[in-house]
């Protein structure tokens, strides 16, 4: 080969493809021996908990759901029972099988996720669609919430597949909108809050939709398993020592801030009420906002971020609940900045989410340095909260319910939009 024509490999589509090769199998290397794998650990709690319920080799016959702990720890099933029955299928299959299941399923919702959130990212400013999609994966693979929800055996990316799902639903007008949501809701808490965002926004029969989902599933686990239902809605849901220690650092939301502030001592339930109706306020603004220029998608973005705050208890993992707002940022980053800087924004949030920060303060969340750096995640949700940009509906991002409460015209080929 001529110099020229080494030339012209390096610097044409070639040198693009090597170096997105180079850099998968560095985040493969990475992903495969990064210290901070957590050995599927969630996945046993759901994997031992529902055999200890039914009675399966290794477990105990007629045993109660929530009677449950890691041996020798206070962990325990922390869901509701309709969660257990989903994944009451796990008690049929040996270990391997079910944390290959379990990784199987969160890949599948991460690839969901992907094409939800990067999608009409990657259409709007005309990206090469492949390289795009193995970037941003590549990307996400690094942020810590993402790759501890795998390593864990988590729920989270499943449950916000869910609400993305039902996001694109709302766009499109469908009527089958609020059915993900409902249903992420009724196999655990925090998603709920999406119920709350689809009546602030008026979309009311979605909202009912959600309602009576999540009802309706709390209700057939009441009737398929009514001591686990009694012992959850009357005991387990109350008590926060299963869950572990609330002053934790991994425990980034704002009852996390307040614990680690009273350690050793409970932290004062006032101030969390106080700082909890404080975060709705300004979600319910925020979020009217965003319906006003019918921005579905900041709109889903705050939710999450405004969830992660108010939940008693978000742990790192639970972070994926950030990824719409990430999206939205990354968007902007591609735009010509106008009065902030878009990609200096977003890659500090980027770096923030993948940094492990917080673990620097494990063991002595004192000081000022304490009080900053063991809560850069709650500042991160908190600012997210705050100062996400949102924009007017345009083709691609624009919503068909719910949209703009003022004159504005319906946008063209809003149908077909992916939040």
């Amino acid at each position: 080969m001529t110099g020229r024509g080494a030339r012209r490999w390096w610097s044409g589509p070639r040198r693009g493809r090597l170096l997105l090769g180079v850099l998968c199998a560095g985040v493969t290397v990475f992903v495969a021996t990064v210290p901070y794998h957590r050995d599927w650990f969630d996945l046993w709690v759901y994997y031992d908990a529902v055999r200890h319920w039914t009675g399966a080799p290794g477990g105990v016959r007629g045993a109660g759901l929530y009677d449950y702990r890691v041996p020798g720890q206070v962990y325990g099933f922390t869901y509701p029972p309709f969660a257990a029955l989903c994944v009451l299928p796990l008690s049929l299959f040996t270990w391997p099988l079910a944390v290959t299941a379990g990784v199987v399923a969160n890949l599948g919702a991460l690839a969901l996720i992907l094409r939800r959130l990067a999608g009409p990212v990657i259409r709007r400013h005309g990206l090469d669609r492949w390289t795009s999609y193995v970037l941003i994966l590549c990307l996400l693979a690094l942020l810590e919430p993402v790759y501890d929800s795998i390593s864990f055996g988590q729920v989270n990316l499943l449950l916000l597949a869910l609400v993305l799902t039902d996001a694109r639903l709302l766009v499109t007008g469908s009527r089958w909108a609020g059915i993900g949501i409902g249903l992420a809701a009724a196999v655990k808490l925090t998603p709920a809050i999406f119920i709350g965002y689809l009546f602030v926004t008026r979309r009311h029969r979605a909202g009912g939709t959600a309602a009576a989902v999540a009802v309706g599933a709390t209700l057939f686990a009441v009737w398929a398993a009514p001591g686990a239902s009694y012992a959850y809605w009357t005991s387990a849901l109350w008590d926060t020592g299963r869950i572990g220690d609330l002053s934790y650092v991994s425990n980034q939301s704002w009852q996390g801030v307040l614990a680690r502030l009273a350690a050793p001592a409970e932290p004062g339930r006032l101030w969390w009420v106080c700082g909890v109706v404080a975060v709705a306020g300004v979600w319910v603004l925020r979020v009217g906002r965003a319906r006003a220029v019918g921005d579905v998608r900041g709109g889903i973005a705050l939710t999450g971020a405004a969830g992660c705050l108010v939940s008693p208890v978000t742990w790192v993992h639970h972070l994926v609940w950030l990824l719409p707002a990430l999206a939205v940022l990354a968007d902007r980053a591609l735009e010509p900045p106008r009065g902030f800087r878009p990609p200096a924004v977003a890659a500090v949030v980027y770096v923030i989410l993948c940094s492990y920060v917080v673990w620097l303060w494990r063991y002595d969340a004192g000081g000022v340095d304490g009080f900053v750096g063991s809560n850069m995640f709650v500042w991160t949700s908190l600012a997210l909260l705050l100062a996400l940009p949102l924009r007017g509906p345009d083709p691609e991002f624009g919503g068909l319910r719910g949209g703009p409460v003022g004159p504005a015209a319906e946008p063209r080929g809003a149908a077909a939009a992916v939040p």
